[in-house]
């Protein structure tokens, strides 16, 4: 067998075999197939697709392709993945709530992709924080700890990391065969039992309508049904930046704030959303109300603030960013963004704004570039705000001036003005799991 015939047969859109998805992917762990015609291959993928059981086939391979770890973390071991979005910091305000509330998460994550933030390069915005363990002291911090969030193992879901970075630079990152295998191979391999997916929808999404989203939230559910693993799926809503913060040592501050009870918004109530799923599943509660309360609690009472500080320091970074987020990097250019015009916020172009950031230096350009974990900015409107011309519409925090004047023009051209006021942006459309479809109004 070889890869040139794969390719063949993929931009034919013929299915392929077991034993041919199996090849490349072997070849892509190994580092036997060139990066060239991985990506040729990628593309073809893109552009014809897989069915379900080349979807399934590739997921498990992808998930067989290193070690597949059986942890015991003293719990079920859980796991959040969303599908990617801007703004997004869920998972730093949700992992410690839930480990809080009896929980084990065991987090593997990843870098930044295309548009979208990457939760490694958030952790690594925090001085000292180490996010590449191996297997034994990833299992043992979710055991003492409750939570801990890694980046991907060179031992676990290999071929899934090779493909994860060439995607991420050539287009090929809105594939949902290729996202689908993604999420779950690193699920699966990392041991996880009880999976929450986030499926962004929106402007700022990989998944631009709905009908995507429930498109790829079936695919993944699906998966798990043929593999045996239960996955459930929540869609929710990506039309602006869903915390207010965008930028690593930005949205970490944001997440620290949340978890401190300072601050109040959609950030928050998905996470909540998010992490009551998760001791649903895990059987530590028995419905949302229930769920939704331990997590507020958690907030209140301090405990799970006290939980990210001890993942942060048995990870090696400096827990005292808890108390003073000041400790945090800060780029030597900080300015506001200022209205041009007078009116209602009506609408934002969430890509615009992921690459707005991402030029200034917060995400890759290439997958060798390095992340700046200062830079970015703080939205000061939300849709359906009303805004005065000269009001404060972001705060950047730039590299330079150079880099800040181009930021501006990005920022601003990614807005939407009305003359009179929109609704405001939905957070949650549904929950998807091997019952069907429910719709949620949130």
């Amino acid at each position: 067998m070889d890869i040139l015939s794969v390719i063949e047969h993929k931009k034919k859109k013929m299915a392929l075999t077991k034993e041919e998805i199996r090849f490349f992917v072997q070849g892509a762990a190994e580092g036997t197939l060139p990066d060239y015609q991985l990506a040729a291959l990628l593309m073809a993928i893109r552009l014809n697709g897989m069915d379900m059981q080349e979807t399934a086939c590739l997921t498990d391979c992808m998930a067989r392709s290193g070690a597949m770890l059986q942890p015991d973390v003293g719990g079920i071991p859980l796991d959040k993945h969303s599908t990617g979005g801007v703004g997004d910091t869920t998972t730093l305000v949700l992992a410690p709530l839930v480990a809080a509330c009896g929980g084990k998460v065991l987090k593997m994550s990843g870098r930044g992709l295309g548009h979208t933030g990457g939760t490694v390069d958030k952790l690594e915005s925090i001085p000292g924080m180490q996010v590449e363990l191996d297997e034994e002291t990833f299992v043992n911090i979710v055991r003492q700890v409750g939570c801990c969030v890694v980046g991907q193992s060179k031992n676990l879901a290999p071929a899934d990391k090779r493909l994860y970075a060439l995607r991420d630079v050539t287009g090929t990152v809105d594939s949902v065969p290729l996202i689908a295998s993604s999420i779950l191979s690193k699920k699966f391999a990392s041991g996880a039992k009880a999976i929450v997916l986030d499926v962004k929808v929106g402007s700022g999404a990989l998944m631009p309508t709905l009908q995507d989203a429930v498109h790829l939230a079936q695919t993944m559910v699906q998966i798990g049904k043929i593999l045996s693993r239960p996955v459930s799926c929540v869609i929710s809503g990506m039309e602006e930046p869903l915390g207010s913060h965008v930028g690593n040592a930005l949205e970490v501050k944001e997440a620290v704030e949340i978890l401190q009870g300072k601050v109040q918004g959609p950030l928050k109530d998905v996470a909540l959303f998010l992490g009551s799923r998760m001791l649903i599943n895990a059987g530590l509660c028995e419905n949302e109300q229930e769920a939704n309360d331990k997590l507020t609690a958690a907030i209140e009472n301090g405990a799970g603030l006290a939980k990210l500080k001890e993942m942060i320091k048995a990870q090696g970074g400096l827990p005292d960013v808890c108390d003073d987020v000041s400790l945090l990097p800060t780029a030597p250019c900080i300015r506001p963004v200022l209205a041009k015009e007078s009116g209602w916020l009506a609408a934002t172009d969430g890509v615009a704004l992921g690459m707005a950031a991402q030029k200034m230096g917060a995400g890759r350009m290439t997958k060798d570039d390095i992340i700046d974990p200062a830079v970015g900015f703080i939205m000061k409107k939300r849709i359906g705000d009303r805004v005065e011309k000269g009001d404060e519409i972001a705060i950047l925090h730039a590299s330079g001036a150079a880099s800040a004047d181009e930021a501006e023009k990005n920022i601003l051209s990614a807005l939407t003005f009305s003359p009179s006021a929109p609704s405001p942006a939905r957070l949650i459309y549904a929950l998807v799991d091997e019952k069907g479809i429910q719709e949620i109004h949130l």
